[in-house]
Order: C-alpha cells, then structure tokens, then sequence
C-alpha cells in the first residue's frame, strides 16, 4: 500500500489522564500448551506481570476477563460454537477458565466471564470503567486478532483511548499478530512498547503521590 493510501490513517490518540489495565483471557485454556486452543503467550505473560506490578504500585483500575460456558451458555453462543468447536475446552469451573497463576487477581481485581470475543459485550465492563472515571483503557492479553482486537475497537467506539503493548498480546498465528496490531495502529488504538506504557504507569504513579 503506498503513502498516499496511508494519508489520514495512523495518527496518536495518546494516553488519558484516568487509565486501567484490562487483561484478555489470560487463562489455562490460552496459555497452556496443553489446551487445543494455546497460543504462545510466554513472552505476554511476562510483561503482562511488569503491567500488572507497575499498575497497582499506581492504583488503577485492573480488569481481568476469562471466557467459560455453563450448559445455559452453550445455546446463547451456539453460533460461535458451532463455528469454533473447540470452545467447549472452556467449561465453567475447569482448570482452563482459570487465570494463569503467574499474573493472579486479587480479590479487589474483577474477573469477568464472557461468552464472545469483546470484553465489552454483556459483561459488565462498561459499568466498571464508568464508574472507575476511566478514559484510557491499556490492552493486553490473547489473541490479537480476536478477542483483543475486538476490545480495542469496541474501547474506542464507547469513548475510550485504547492502546496496545505491543509485547503484552499474543496470537497463535504470527501473521494475524501482526496485521492486527498494524489494523489497530492505523485506525483504533495506539500500539506502543511496553516500556511507553511503564513510564506512563511510573508517572500516574508520581501524579497520585502528589
């Protein structure tokens, strides 16, 4: 695609002044090699644990969401289902719907269980970042080409500045890593380091001591 293509796409909507960290589907059925639906998050899960320490060292809102279907479940999402079989791994109470131990919630860290690919759609995130006074929501999580993509774009569509570490999100296919974060960066979100994130972190920090 040539530079006159790109004209009016790719600009920095930046970061906000209220921020929270959401974490998409970090679980066992993700980051286990052992699960039929692994990606390869070793590296995610590692920088997601510097996110998550340097965000509640600054006391923000930190969200995690895990997707698991009870049998009720399984007609509300018959369609993508049916399209993705292997979804069924994730049945509610098992070991896969389970936040990878490494980067754990506490108790004051919401969990929200999903049933679709956004973060936003009929979970209660909404409300949560309402009312948290957020306005910049960090992305992390798996994968990049689904359920985090669709939390950006949905992010961005109720009012918020998303913005994805680019070392924090991870996919099973490397090409639709890519062209997704290149398809947020262009048009949704901000893809940045992790390192722009921890300073950003490091100065909300500072902001609140003061």
């Amino acid at each position: 695609m040539s530079d006159r293509h790109l004209e009016g796409f790719g600009g920095r909507g930046g970061f906000g002044r209220r921020p929270a960290l959401i974490i998409v589907d970090m679980t066992l059925g993700f980051t286990d090699p052992g699960s039929p639906l692994a990606c390869d998050l070793e590296g995610p899960v590692e920088n997601i644990g510097r996110l998550l320490a340097a965000a509640r060292l600054a006391e923000i809102t930190v969200i995690y969401t895990t997707v698991a279907y009870r049998e009720s479940d399984k007609v509300t999402a018959a369609a993508f289902i049916d399209k993705v079989p292997a979804l069924l791994t994730l049945k509610a109470g098992s070991r896969w719907a389970e936040v990878d131990p490494r980067i754990t919630p506490r108790e004051t860290e919401p969990v929200l269980n999903k049933l679709f690919a956004s973060a936003f759609y009929g979970t209660g995130l909404p409300s949560a970042l309402v009312a948290a006074g957020v306005d910049t929501l960090i992305v992390t999580g798996a994968s990049t080409s689904g359920c985090v993509r669709a939390t950006a774009v949905d992010a961005l569509q109720y009012g918020y500045r998303p913005v994805l570490p680019r070392e924090a999100v991870g996919d099973r296919n490397p090409a639709a890593h890519e062209a997704s974060l290149y398809d947020v960066d262009a048009k949704y979100g901000d893809v940045v380091s992790v390192e722009a994130v921890l300073d950003y972190l490091r100065d909300q920090k500072s902001a609140a001591a003061r």
